[in-house]
């Protein structure tokens, strides 16, 4: 049975407000399988990188041509969407939108993931948020200075910053997209999670039966499980020993996403990272990393951001609601699982 360590977001550090408007690259090492492909089929696989991560899809398709032609059309499609998401491209639909304050005739994409990105904000009560994107300036230009108070910002700003961020005055409409002056907006926490699910669309539809979409998230795709074909089976790493699995998951139609702050310090001395509290402006996540096994790989990458900065008896309640598995691990190194049959906390 395949067997993939998942170490999500061991993300570059951030030294400048430049880098800190780009979606943080991330990793995904997927190990070599030794398992036997459904029917004899050998998987058509491409590795690379997509979204600033390194990516990897494999398809199990009879027919070479048909896999090479559905290989295109996924990768033509990553393509596409993330010139609509990057903050790293200037004429990024985002970007631009970012820029102006508004944007008139907005793609459908956009506007159908920031409709599920609000989703997610009211479920977790601004746990996900959006509109964070201008925390990440604030920390960047302060730790980009010499001699920065190691403590972060100052109070004072950090509030004038707070001010900015709020989910609730993003005023989307068919024909507009709106955005309350001073304000910015990221797709960092949830993007990856729905252009894997694009993807995965696309393949199921044009007939493909089986395979996994790895970009930053994973998901797969098995129609016909009782075929013979074993489940993929994902590793989740320890944040302190990236080299060591504390735990296996095991995948067909489902989705994983894991976040974790550790590998994005925003500060030499590691204090401050990515996953910001959009109540608070804090940067320093309550658990070391956050996985979470859901329907939707956009599901899995807006909750496991958002729970990162939750109380665990606040993400009970959510996962109880939408039926999920997830997995913390905890400041102290420890690990708690919730969700069905979910073991006592070790």
């Amino acid at each position: 049975m395949p067997t993939f360590a998942r170490t999500r977001r061991r993300f570059l550090g951030i030294t400048a407000a430049a880098s800190a408007l780009a979606l943080a690259p991330g990793a995904l090492h997927l190990a070599r399988t030794t398992a036997q492909p459904p029917h004899g089929i050998e998987p058509l696989c491409w590795r690379g990188v997509a979204l600033g991560a390194d990516a990897e899809l494999r398809l199990y398709h009879p027919d070479p041509v048909a896999a090479q032609g559905l290989l295109q059309q996924a990768l033509a499609e990553i393509q596409r969407l993330e010139s609509l998401f990057s903050l790293y491209r200037e004429d990024s639909a985002l970007a631009t939108l970012n820029r102006q304050g508004r944007l008139d005739e907005p793609p459908a994409d956009l506007l159908r993931l920031l409709t599920e990105s609000t989703h997610y904000s009211r479920l977790t009560r601004g746990a996900f948020d959006p509109s964070v994107q201008p925390l990440w300036k604030l920390y960047a230009d302060h730790f980009s200075q010499p001699g920065a108070d190691p403590a972060g910002p100052a109070a004072s700003a950090l509030r004038a910053t707070l001010a900015q961020v709020d989910y609730r005055a993003i005023q989307t409409e068919p024909g507009r997209i709106q955005l309350r002056p001073g304000m910015a907006l990221t797709l960092n926490g949830i993007a990856q999670g729905y252009i894997t699910d694009r993807v995965t669309e696309l393949l199921r539809a044009g007939g493909l039966d089986r395979a996994l979409v790895g970009l930053g998230e994973i998901r797969g795709l098995d129609s016909h499980p009782a075929a013979g074909a074993a489940p993929w089976r994902v590793g989740l790493a320890r944040p302190q020993a990236p080299e060591q699995v504390y735990t296996s998951v095991d995948l067909r139609t489902q989705a994983l996403a894991t976040s974790g702050g550790y590998g994005t310090p925003l500060d030499p001395a590691g204090r401050h990272t990515h996953l910001f509290d959009p109540r608070t402006g804090r940067a320093q996540p309550h658990h070391r990393s956050v996985s979470v096994l859901a329907a939707t790989a956009t599901m899995a990458d807006a909750l496991s951001t958002a729970f990162s900065n939750m109380a665990l008896h606040d993400t009970a309640a959510v996962v109880r609601q939408l039926g999920l598995r997830a997995w913390f691990v905890l400041a102290d190194g420890s690990v708690t699982e919730q969700g069905a049959l979910a073991p006592a906390r070790t």
